[in-house]
């Protein structure tokens, strides 16, 4: 009784493209934060195996890494990379536009109290390293909750998924997965994103290279 009742209250799926409006109205209406502080872990098996967690200080284009374990084991002093790069992982960056790619819709699927709507990515002249194969926009912030996607670079091919959540009042990648292959041998990875903090801004010490340690001199006699 109980599951027919929330059946009922559930109603019908929206409209496709309603649906596709509403996504493509929310992808314009982003604002991305100014500044971001959060931690991800990565699992990498194949040619290279690595298992790493990171503190990430970004403002902008400006990033500060902090390499804080290193195959389950603390890295002390913590290793840190001050660079100037974007953000692979943003909504921005990821999320196919209905100017880029024909969205073909699949189906609905129940979540929760609502849908989601699953979309086949056909490309309109889109070529590079990175292809969208499909989105599942959440029907409740009419967002990507995954989207789907192919890379190639050289040697390296590979297919995963980028999954996408709200974080504060950002929506923000949670994980990433791809099986690859590098040089004809099999790989795979799988980065997860928590601790999301959006402070308004970061000090400009922040992004400051360390200094080095002293080097302790040898005594003379």
């Amino acid at each position: 009784m109980i599951a027919l009742a929330l059946a009922a209250a559930l109603g019908a799926p929206l409209d496709s493209q309603l649906v596709l409006e509403r996504y493509a109205a929310r992808l314009l209406a982003l604002e991305p934060p100014k500044a971001m502080i959060f931690t991800y872990s990565v699992s990498q098996a194949g040619p290279r195996n690595i298992e790493q967690t990171h503190r990430i200080y970004r403002s902008g284009d400006l990033v500060r890494d902090e390499t804080l374990t290193s195959e389950g084991q603390p890295v002390r002093p913590k290793v840190t990379r001050i660079a100037h790069y974007r953000d692979r992982y943003s909504l921005d960056t990821i999320a196919p536009r209905t100017t880029q790619y024909a969205l073909l819709f699949m189906r609905a699927v129940r979540s929760g109290n609502s849908y989601d709507y699953v979309y086949r990515a056909e490309p309109l002249g889109v070529t590079g390293a990175f292809v969208v194969e499909g989105v599942t926009i959440d029907g409740r912030s009419y967002l990507p909750s995954s989207v789907r996607f192919h890379s190639s670079n050289g040697g390296v091919s590979g297919s995963g998924t980028i999954d996408f959540g709200r974080a504060g009042k950002h929506w923000m990648a949670t994980a990433a997965s791809v099986e690859a292959s590098v040089e004809g041998k099999p790989a795979r990875e799988r980065i997860t994103f928590s601790g999301y903090v959006f402070p308004g801004s970061l000090p400009k010490s922040t992004f400051q290279a360390p200094k080095p340690l002293p080097t302790p001199a040898l005594p003379t006699f």
